[in-house]
């Protein structure tokens, strides 16, 4: 399959500088898309840009389409870090005739991407090409643990036939067939714009949500959440207003521009996770680039966390990871943990009920607070969660 036939080059000449590119810089480094019939040779890339010049299905905020081009001037122009990277640019997937049409080609290109061992990074468009980018998953035959970080869940817990768009996206992941969502985790809405019937929704299929208030007292607790992740669907609107304007939905609280960045790098290094996709930047209401400077520095961030992956994912727990045990529900019950040496991060085992599938547990990425609640005699919430989903 040729992905050339999905994607549209990159405009170099309106993104170079007059006097252009530094050597070290973004620009200079990347393998870029810019001429038909150059398309890029992917053998030994590790990450992808992809735009997806794509608006039609976003609600409230048209003119998000001409957002990855705004990124990249931003992008182009930062150094590179410590690291030597292999990054490829492929372009802009432009509006198809319809947007079904447009989903098609994101899936596809990001299905033979991740065949390759490449990560792509999706510059949006809407966040209901969050759907597509679900849907690559299928080709890889993947079980899909999603992240999302926003301000309130895209789901409409009183209806099941709305049309696909960027507020009932995840209506559409949850009912499609077949169903490989294996886990949801919502990372940074704000009550008031949540409904308790989706609350209740979510609480009833043992899915994970965490209010914006406690997860920036300790960003930390994100990273075991992300690490979780084999896909990330970031909407721009989970960031404050003063940090973030470039969003017709944004408001005044959220997430710190730099702590975005953090959760960025959480995300880039961890072993497990396969795609990323930043969604509803608008240009037409980014105060002197702001915003897309910042999401530029948000993937220079994840690069950098991608860069310095460790390897240290318990496929098969060895000698080489620190084992703890503890016992809850009056020593009835052993829960097994890992720690890595490497990062001191740290996993816990949850059985197969039924052991169906010749597995006897399922890893699931913790922190020391669960091994602490379960040293306790404790169940840890995330252990519990896990279990029912695996019933």
């Amino acid at each position: 399959m040729n992905l050339s036939d999905f994607l549209a080059p990159v405009n170099l000449d309106s993104l170079r500088p007059e006097k252009g590119f530094q050597s070290a810089s973004f620009g200079a480094v990347f393998s870029i898309y810019e001429e038909p019939g150059s398309f890029p040779e992917l053998e030994g890339i590790n990450l992808a840009l992809v735009g997806v010049e794509e608006d039609r299905y976003s609600i409230n905020n048209e003119g998000c389409s001409q957002a990855p081009d705004h990124i990249r001037a931003y992008l182009y122009a930062l150094n590179e870090g410590s690291f030597k990277s292999n990054i490829v640019d492929l372009g802009n997937i432009k509006p198809g005739e319809s947007v079904r049409d447009t989903y098609v080609a994101l899936k596809v290109v990001c299905e033979e991407l991740m065949k390759l061992n490449i990560v792509p990074i999706i510059l949006g468009g809407g966040q209901d090409l969050t759907y597509a980018q679900y849907l690559a998953y299928e080709g890889i035959e993947q079980r899909v643990d999603l992240v999302a970080i926003d301000n309130h869940f895209d789901l409409d817990a009183a209806a099941e036939d709305l049309q696909n768009n960027s507020k009932s996206y995840l209506n559409s992941i949850i009912l499609h067939e077949p169903n490989n969502l294996f886990n949801y985790s919502n990372i940074g809405y704000q009550t008031y714009f949540v409904n308790q019937e989706s609350l209740r929704l979510m609480d009833k299929m043992y899915f994970d949500t965490h209010r914006v208030g406690e997860m920036v007292q300790n960003l930390q607790n994100t990273e075991p959440i992300i690490r979780n992740a084999n896909m990330i669907s970031f909407d721009i609107s989970a960031i404050r207003q003063s940090d973030a304007p470039g969003n017709a939905n944004t408001t005044p609280n959220g997430f710190y521009g730099e702590q975005a960045c953090q959760m960025c790098r959480y995300a880039g290094m961890s072993d497990k996770l396969l795609s990323i996709g930043f969604y509803e930047i608008n240009p037409k209401f980014d105060r002197h680039g702001q915003t897309s400077h910042l999401i530029a520095q948000m993937i220079w961030c994840f690069i950098e966390g991608y860069y310095n992956r460790k390897q240290d994912y318990p496929f098969n727990p060895t000698e080489d990871m620190t084992k703890y045990r503890a016992f809850i529900t009056n020593d009835s019950h052993e829960v097994i943990f890992y720690k890595s040496p490497k990062t001191g991060r740290w996993w816990m085992q949850v059985p197969f009920p039924n052991n169906t599938k010749n597995e006897r547990f399922y890893l699931v990425p913790c922190s020391y607070s669960d091994y602490q609640t379960a040293s306790n005699g404790e169940v840890p919430d995330r252990w519990w969660r896990t279990f029912q989903k695996l019933i």
